[in-house]
């Protein structure tokens, strides 16, 4: 499984999940090694990872376990390729629109973790299979921001850069594109790691009557512990969530409230919260977009979401239409009337506040 680090380090530890797992997943070894990104091949031969010292380790069902810390050194940008061998019958937990493609062998052909020339990796996957995170350890850092929502979170268009192009593995999500402009324009003493945590498909709220069986219970709420909370030195939260919301048939006031209990959590565990409005679609109806607008209201109620978050993201001007304000503008969309293409996915990146960003630093 290939990782893109948006900051190095001088050692990694990594997260195995069997999440959706019914029975328990067995890994027999695991290795970390440096990647160009292109293929299986690694770059210089793959370290062991061990779990509590031991190279195998069980993860129960519905369980999650992270290794010890290998050394690795790292630079931001840097890829870094997760070997598996797992042994008996796996259904594998997936992040499933992982936008890069990913390599396997084939069944029973053995453990091939350490195998730097990565021939035995004859299958691909566009998917990430196991492998949940991927921590650097970099002292100088000042904490990690954890973007969390749904599909324009997770990545959806940053791969389309027009009629019948594609870029996969280019890392163009806006999340990626943020991490570099940290690296780039924030000074030493103001660094941060970004990580992805967006789920396709999910709702912020749990209570929409039409949430569709494959992400219920995936809500921002019931996720939180895992996807934020349990991360290591979380200092920030991006927060896009409600663009399923309204189809789904949750209402401003559910929405909203949802909005309340996640920013609760975060903000009682020392994260500060930033937050954007719902950003437009042209599939809304009118009653979706008067939602649309008094959650934005909400939002922006003295620029803290009436003092429940920390700042404001403002992707709905960024996305919306000048012409048709219901729609997002016609050179940032994908064609979908809901995902920003690659244009849009530059244009999120760039009109967020850095220094309101660094005010999240940990001291």
């Amino acid at each position: 499984m290939i990782t893109h680090l948006s900051q190095g380090g001088d050692a990694v530890r990594i997260r195995v999940q069997n999440t959706f797992g019914e029975t328990p997943l067995t890994v027999d070894a695991a290795t970390v090694a440096h990647s160009d990104g292109k293929d299986a091949a690694t770059e210089g031969r793959p370290r062991a990872v061990t779990f509590d010292g031991r190279r195998r380790v069980v993860v129960p069902p519905g369980g999650e376990v992270w290794s010890d810390t290998t050394g690795l050194r790292t630079a931001a940008q840097d890829d870094v390729a997760v070997s598996l061998s797992v042994s008996g019958t796996v259904a594998p937990g997936r992040h499933d629109t992982a936008f890069r493609t990913n390599y396997l062998t084939p069944p029973g052909s053995g453990d091939h973790t350490a195998d730097p020339a990565g021939t035995a990796y004859t299958e691909t996957t566009g998917s990430t299979l196991l492998v949940s995170a991927v921590d650097v350890r970099n002292p100088r850092l000042r904490g990690s921001l954890v973007a969390y929502g749904s599909s324009v979170v997770d990545g959806t268009g940053s791969t389309n850069c027009g009629p019948d192009c594609s870029r996969p593995g280019a890392n163009l999500r806006w999340t990626d594109v943020l991490a570099r402009r940290i690296t780039s324009e924030l000074p030493p003493t103001r660094q941060f790691a970004v990580a992805n945590a967006g789920i396709g498909g999910t709702t912020s709220a749990a209570t929409c009557p039409g949430i569709g069986e494959p992400v219920r219970g995936l809500d921002a709420a019931a996720r939180l512990e895992r996807d934020v909370l349990s991360l290591h030195g979380v200092t920030g939260v991006l927060y896009y969530y409600g663009t399923n919301d309204l189809p789904a048939g949750c209402d401003a006031a559910q929405i909203e409230a949802s909005y309340r209990e996640v920013f609760r959590r975060l903000r009682a565990a020392g994260i500060k919260v930033y937050v954007t409005p719902i950003t437009p679609r042209p599939g809304y109806t009118d009653q979706h977009n008067r939602d649309r607008h008094a959650v934005g209201t909400f939002v922006s109620k003295w620029n803290s979401c009436g003092g429940t978050c920390d700042g404001i993201l403002p992707f709905d001007q960024v996305l919306e239409d000048p012409v048709r304000p219901n729609s997002i503008h016609p050179p940032y969309d994908t064609g979908d009337g809901v995902h920003a293409n690659i244009a849009g996915q530059q244009a999120l990146a760039d009109i967020v506040s850095l220094p309101m960003l660094a005010a999240s630093a940990r001291r």
